[in-house]
């Protein structure tokens, strides 16, 4: 990678984790757009779906930044009894929708336009799951995020993070650092890593009591 595309992918990574919620939303609906991300659209077999059916224990899951709906449509059926996916971009919660619909799984899957730091909810679920999108969490703000969404856990409920932690061969800083976060502030239950994926997968509770909230 030279040095202008090193630069360029260094802004990019910036305004999406920094920017103002209508830059980032412009970036992600011209991706989607696109199709920047067809080939992350099937994830068939992927590693956090076991942790997920696990501690889903046929309950509700919120999804932050779902993109195209493949947890929603590629996670056992029999899981979940329903499914909240959250993201910022209109044009892939378009296509999430209608693979939900191809899957025959409309009446149990349902999708928000939202960017995360926003989003509130009187809901409570079961798992709530970031797939990646903890990568757009600025570091400094990885406790504050987690603490703003242990109101909507239900008791006994389980946040559950997957991160790629390295390519090819070398570790990358920012999302080991936020693996190490998550690990020193919250009772973790399980933890794998999987390093022909070059990623982790964290399962964890909240520092607040689910009961109280």
């Amino acid at each position: 990678m030279n040095i202008i595309d090193r630069s360029l992918q260094f802004t990019r990574g910036f305004l999406l984790s920094y920017g103002p919620e209508v830059i980032k939303r412009r970036f992600w609906e011209k991706e989607y757009r696109e199709n920047k991300w067809h080939f992350a659209e099937q994830s068939i077999g992927d590693c956090v779906y076991g942790p997920l059916e696990k501690y889903a224990r046929n309950g509700k899951i919120l999804d932050l930044g779902c993109g195209s709906g493949n947890t929603a449509n590629e996670m056992a059926d029999a899981a979940y009894s329903s499914y909240l996916g959250v993201d910022i971009s209109e044009e892939a919660l378009a296509k999430a929708a209608k693979r939900s619909e191809a899957c025959g799984r409309s009446s149990k899957n349902r999708f928000m336009r939202s960017d995360f730091f926003a989003f509130d909810t009187t809901e409570k679920f079961d798992v709530i799951l970031f797939r990646e999108s903890m990568y757009h969490v600025p570091v400094e703000r990885v406790k504050t995020i987690l603490d703003k969404y242990s109101a909507y856990l239900a008791e006994g409920g389980v946040f559950i993070v997957r991160l790629f932690t390295m390519r090819d061969g070398k570790v990358k800083f920012r999302p080991t650092k936020v693996i190490s976060i998550i690990a020193e502030n919250y009772p973790v239950l399980e933890k794998g890593q999987y390093e022909d994926r070059g990623s982790v997968v964290i399962v964890f509770r909240s520092r607040i009591s689910n009961a109280s909230h």
